[in-house]
């Protein structure tokens, strides 16, 4: 077979790995071809390609970012896409499968298609962690290594000058990050979008651990709710899809903790740093049975469906169920961490 690659959506590392996985083991298990579609949907559609051989993809494993770019252009709102557009193109570039490497929007089209008779099968990509019907997404564990090397500095130079420190991550939708990083950093706060708190709960917990003559870390999600308000804070203008871009409460919660309590507070924003860089162990691994799992789904025409962790074995799902709505953080999670809160 002839089998076309994509990345689409949000960049994350891992996704080279998937890329060298399913490569290797399409050229050594069933002689298969493969084709690197460039910057996702606008290169299938296109026909903007490379060929993928085992030299192109060695190495790959420990490499951040995607080799064959990424952009979040929908197959459908494009002026050349739809399924007919599509499979008139697969047809000319002689392509007899695509593989797309995504998260929720990538997946929501990839399942759009295969409805319409486009041969493509999924591999599950979220730095946020907040698909449904698989237990992680590679990126997510690069992200909370990354997010959590970081608290640990911004503790170290907080209890030097008794000030609160905020820390503000990834998380427009959901906590994961936050919970994970928080938790793992021995915040004393933790705010994520799922849970609402107010700002004297927030102002509480850091003067409980003021009072002790320790620095309180309060880590904060992008896309966190304050009480009161409608919608989180976006005071960065939208991004290219029209979505407002998240940014700026970590700034706001600093404003309203020195306020209300005088303890002089500083806060850091991530970003995009918890985007790069080279994957952790756990994610290369991940990403590498994915890759091999999808590379398995086009050969079994599984066409809709996509690979997935559950508990340490990787299976195929349907996308339908992947896309039922976001893994949230159960409250019993937020609770369980909210006990060390201000301690």
């Amino acid at each position: 077979m002839r089998i076309g690659l994509l990345t689409s959506g949000g960049d994350c590392p891992g996704l080279n790995a998937v890329i060298r996985s399913a490569v290797l083991h399409g050229i050594k298990s069933y002689g298969d071809e493969f084709v690197g579609i460039r910057d996702g949907w606008r290169g299938l559609i296109e026909g903007d390609h490379i060929e993928l051989s085992r030299q192109d993809v060695r190495g790959l494993a420990r490499q951040g970012g995607t080799i064959l770019g990424t952009s979040r252009t929908h197959p459908y709102n494009h002026p050349q896409g739809g399924p007919e557009n599509i499979r008139e193109r697969m047809r000319r570039d002689d392509l007899d499968a695509v593989i797309a490497i995504g998260g929720e929007g990538t997946l929501a089209g990839a399942k759009r298609l295969a409805d319409d008779g486009v041969p493509v099968v999924g591999v599950p990509k979220t730095i946020d962690n907040d698909l449904k019907a698989t237990d992680y997404t590679f990126g997510f564990d690069t992200a909370v290594s990354i997010a959590t090397d970081a608290m640990d500095r911004l503790r170290t130079t907080g209890e030097s000058h008794s000030r609160c420190m905020v820390a503000e991550v990834m998380g427009r939708h959901v906590g994961w990050i936050a919970l994970h990083s928080g938790m793992a950093a021995g915040a004393h706060a933790i705010l994520i979008p799922e849970q609402r708190v107010s700002i004297d709960q927030v102002c509480e917990w850091v003067q409980q651990v003021h009072a002790r003559g320790r620095a309180a870390l309060v880590v904060v999600a992008e896309g966190y709710v304050p009480e009161g308000s409608e919608e989180a804070v976006a005071d960065k203008g939208q991004e290219a899809d029209g979505r407002p871009r998240l940014g700026g409460i970590g700034n706001w919660l600093t404003d309203q903790i020195e306020q209300h309590t005088g303890i002089e507070t500083r806060n850091t924003t991530l970003g995009h740093i918890q985007r790069g860089g080279n994957p952790t162990g756990f994610d290369r691994v991940l990403a590498t049975r994915f890759g091999i799992k999808a590379l398995d789904l086009v050969h079994e025409q599984a066409w809709g469906h996509m690979a997935a962790l559950r508990g340490t074995e990787i299976e195929k799902v349907n996308l339908t169920e992947a896309l039922d709505g976001l893994k949230e953080v159960p409250a019993s999670r937020y609770e369980e961490a909210k006990i060390l809160f201000g301690r």
